[in-house]
């Protein structure tokens, strides 16, 4: 199965796609069919394989096709980074369908997105209540507190609703209550919506498949993957009851650096960060992701990271991310703030 897959898609959508790629990945080639049936599904591909775009095409070919009033696509992310990173990343298809409509010549209406996060401003919440988009990205807790208020009649025409690194959720109290959200929007709606979720990482994936359907029939598409990771375990020193290499005495050396194997770690860090384009260094808290950035910096003698976590304010957080990508800032140390399905380019 290949590239005779995107037959089935309207034919903006269709030259829009072979003009931006060479062909689909088995990921989407294989759920594509699957999606458009209306099955509920569960797609489970290796990062980079095209699993957001397999879960998004098929609604935004919908959309044009039978275009209407209301919101009909609800997209869930765990993060508030990875939904203000496919809020973006949308942006490409649906301009490109739209001016491959207009070479076609043929008639389309433009597909709106909205998102609304934690760090939504309140007249951008306001405005999705009285005038919905057709796609809408959220957080579980957004989508929790629009569905309690006056608010959830913007999403009573909603038809797909796509569940993003799932695993993240699942088998959590944070998944017990995105669940039961899901329920509550189904209540909200003439017939239940269309359940889609993605994962790289999913174990067991008939349990995951079950949570993400509310035990309604799913179909799970796993394709083959050979993604192969260059992962290594590194020792920061030799001896840990000497992590100086020095000996137990030595004047020049301060407590830290005597007793710790912190300096190692650091100049470590250091030496990795200036070998690569962009580094991602991942701390258990906020407090350790500070100290962490602000040793990185001081031995390099300039700013060469910035810390990412939740303390971070909204406009500094995106400029951090977006200042990753384009190679402006050389490594971020973040928290699980960045943890999920970030696409660093």
């Amino acid at each position: 199965m290949g590239s005779e897959v995107l037959d089935a898609f309207h034919p903006a959508v269709r030259e829009w796609f072979r003009t931006a790629f060479p062909g689909p990945t088995p990921a989407q080639a294989q759920a594509w069919p699957i999606i458009r049936n209306g099955e509920n599904t569960l797609l489970m591909a290796p990062t980079g394989s095209g699993k957001t775009l397999a879960a998004f095409l098929s609604s935004i070919d919908e959309l044009i096709r039978t275009p209407a009033r209301g919101c009909r696509v609800v997209y869930v992310s765990p993060l508030k980074a990875l939904a203000v990173d496919v809020e973006r990343n949308l942006r490409s298809p649906v301009a490109g369908i739209g001016h491959a409509a207009e070479r076609l010549g043929i008639a389309t209406g433009e597909v709106r997105v909205a998102i609304r996060t934690g760090d939504t401003p309140a007249k951008d919440r306001a405005r999705f209540s009285k005038t919905p988009a057709d796609i809408f990205i959220t957080t579980p807790e957004s989508l929790f507190l629009i569905l309690t208020s006056q608010a959830r009649e913007a999403l009573a025409g909603v038809e797909t609703v796509i569940v993003d690194e799932v695993h993240a959720v699942a088998g959590t109290k944070r998944g017990a209550h995105l669940a039961l959200s899901l329920e509550r929007l189904d209540r909200l709606l003439p017939k239940g919506a269309q359940r889609i979720g993605l994962s790289a990482t999913v174990r067991p994936l008939e349990e995951v498949a079950r949570f993400l359907s509310g035990g309604r029939p799913v179909t799970i598409v796993q394709p083959p993957s050979d993604k192969k990771l260059d992962l290594s375990v590194v020792v920061p020193v030799e001896d840990f009851t000497d992590p100086a290499g020095v000996g137990p005495v030595d004047p020049m050396l301060s407590p830290e650096e005597r007793h710790s194997v912190w300096p190692t770690i650091d100049q470590r860090l250091v030496d990795l960060i200036r070998a690569h384009r962009s580094t991602i260094v991942f701390a258990n808290s906020r407090r350790l992701a500070e100290r962490l950035c602000s040793r990185i910096n001081d031995l390099a003698g300039e700013q060469i990271a910035r810390a990412h976590h939740g303390s971070v304010s909204r406009e500094q957080r995106l400029l951090i991310e977006e200042d990753l990508k384009a190679g402006r800032l050389p490594a971020v140390v973040a928290t699980s703030s960045l943890e999920l399905g970030i696409d660093m380019g």
